[in-house]
Parts: C-alpha cells; structure tokens; sequence
C-alpha cells in the first residue's frame, strides 16, 4: 500500500505542473481522496508534501487555495489532538509558510486545526515545524474573537501555546494573550507537559498586565500544575513584585492560590530564605484581615496528603508556623 500511495503522489506531484497532461485531473484525484475513511500517515505525509509544491507554484491553479486546504483535510483532519510522541515524519520546507496565509485567511477553523496539527505533531525540539508556528502567533492570539473553536480546534491551539511557550506571545500583547487563555479555559487534563505549563504561567506572571487580567482560574490551575510537578526548586526565581501587585489590588482569591504556589514552587527551607518568609508573613497577614475564612482554608489545604506529600523535609512545619503567625497577628486586630 505504502509503495502504490508514493507512486500516486508522485503523480500528482508531477501533474501539479499546469503544463502537464493531466494537470486537470489533480481536482478530481484530492476530492476522491478527501472521501477516504481510514487513510494512513503516509498519505498524511505525501499530502504535506503536495502543499509545499503547490505553495511553491502559486500560479498552478485558479483554485488553488482551495486545493491546499483539501490537501491539508487529506492529511491531517481525521487526526485528533498529537501527543509528543507520533510516528509521523514530515518533511518541511520554507514554502510551506505560504500555508499561514491562506489557511488563517479562510477562517475555517477545521483547516487551522489540521494546519496547526501539522505544526505540533512531532518532537518538542524540532527546529522548522515550529519556526513557522511561530508565525501563527498574531492569528493565534485573537483566533477565539473570528472563528468558532471546536474541541479539536481547541486542543490544537491549546498544543500550540505549549510548543511556543509565554516569550512569542509576549511580542504580541500580554493582554490580548491573556484573552486567548482565557477563552480556552485550561485544565490540567488539557496539558500535553504539566511542567511546560506552569513555566509558562509563571512566566506570564511576572508580567503587570498578566497578573491583572488572567482569570482566578489560572490561578487556581498554577497550583494544580505546581503540585503535580512537586514544584521547581531553585530553576525559577520568587518574584515578590506578584505578591505586592495582588494585595494592591485586593485580588484576595488570586493571592490565596499565590500563596499556595510559593509553599510548593519556592518553599523557605533556610536562612537564605528569610526575606521570603517575611513576604509571606506579610502577605497572609494581609489575606487574613481581608478574608478570615482564608485560615481555614489555607489550614486545610497544608493537611492534604497530596502537597504534604509534595512539600517534603519538614516544609509544613515551616508552612504552619508562619501560618499561625500571620493568624495571630490578625485576630489581635480584631475589636
């Protein structure tokens, strides 16, 4: 099968040449293909294929946009959402950047998803796919206000801010990013890499824009994703600049689950972290007097097995003891 599928794309490679003799037929072959259940990746594969060549040959059909969203619909729209690993192995070239265009011009949201499919299937690591999916990001960042997003759509732009990560959105507006996520409403069940995911939110943190317009969810989902990863440790530096920002605003539900991400991501285990400690005496005491019923619910959370399991070496005695000091001092301003 695989040997007769390479001879039929060669031939449509060939007859994609307007001089060709049967030129003509090209049409009628993808629309035969299109209606074929249970094609195989190496159709997949030699599709892409044809996408870069009619891209290189922009004067090969009157049709041709059409064509390439066909071609496209061939390979790659009866493929859900990829994990990391795919046995796929496309082969990219710098005319398939003529896909962004004409595939985001559109506004068909099937063809985004196969498009962005393409882009997100293989290795984290591979260099050309996501070079031109960083291209996207100007069309990925206000998609949700033109197309409507099926669960497909969904997962692939979702898979896509993963591949990416906060830095190429940045460029683009943290504001209108911080639409984007949240129109998507991301879960933890959503993530391909938990890890990738939080960076990303923390990244997106340290910037005043983020801290104001993500919604409570992502606050809630940085600690689901900071617990599942048991935290980072020294990779990634506290930023007390967050904490500040919170309580000027009065966004007590979001400084709660700060708190909370600190305990996990950054716990305080030694002298070094004293100035920390202070910041987070000062932010719990804040959080009390604003929300009392926030001592129980941060007494609460402490005591699960899950982050006492995650917050190891005698860090919830830590947890406690400032706890109980941010509690005292709060009931002692109570009349």
């Amino acid at each position: 099968m695989k040997q007769i599928l390479r001879q039929l794309s060669e031939s449509i490679i060939s007859a994609i040449d307007p001089i060709h003799e049967q030129h003509e037929l090209v049409p009628y072959v993808l629309h035969a293909l299109a209606r074929w259940e249970n094609r195989s990746h190496h159709l997949t594969e030699m599709a892409y294929e044809w996408c870069s060549v009619m891209c290189e040959n922009q004067q090969c059909f009157e049709d041709r946009e059409s064509l390439l969203l066909l071609s496209l619909e061939i390979g790659f729209h009866h493929l859900d959402t990829p994990s990391w690993r795919t046995d796929l192995r496309l082969t990219h070239t710098e005319h398939h950047r003529g896909l962004v265009d004409v595939v985001f011009g559109s506004s068909n949201g099937e063809a985004i998803a196969d498009l962005l499919y393409a882009w997100t299937a293989e290795s984290q690591h591979h260099g050309s796919a996501h070079a031109f999916l960083s291209i996207c990001k100007e069309h990925l960042v206000d998609l949700h206000n033109r197309v409507s997003f099926s669960s497909r759509l969904r997962g692939l732009v979702i898979r896509s801010i993963e591949v990416l990560g906060y830095k190429w959105f940045e460029e683009v507006g943290v504001e209108r990013f911080a639409g984007l996520l949240n129109h998507l409403h991301v879960t933890v069940e959503d993530t391909n890499d938990p890890f990738e995911w939080a960076e990303l939110l923390l990244d997106a943190l340290q910037s005043p824009e983020a801290v104001q317009h993500l919604s409570h969810h992502y606050w809630e989902l940085l600690v689901e994703l900071t617990v599942s990863i048991g935290g980072f440790g020294k990779e990634l530096s506290y930023n007390p600049r967050i904490t500040i920002s919170l309580a000027k605003a009065q966004e007590w539900d979001k400084l709660e689950c700060w708190i909370k991400t600190i305990w996990i991501a950054w716990p305080p285990q030694d002298e070094d972290d004293r100035t920390m400690e202070e910041d987070l005496e000062r932010a719990m005491l804040m959080l009390f007097r604003q929300r009392p019923g926030a001592v129980e619910t941060l007494t609460d959370w402490v005591g699960l097995s899950s982050v006492a399991f995650t917050l190891a070496n005698g860090v919830p005695e830590s947890f406690e003891r400032i706890l109980n000091q941010a509690r005292e001092a709060a009931q002692q301003d109570l009349p």
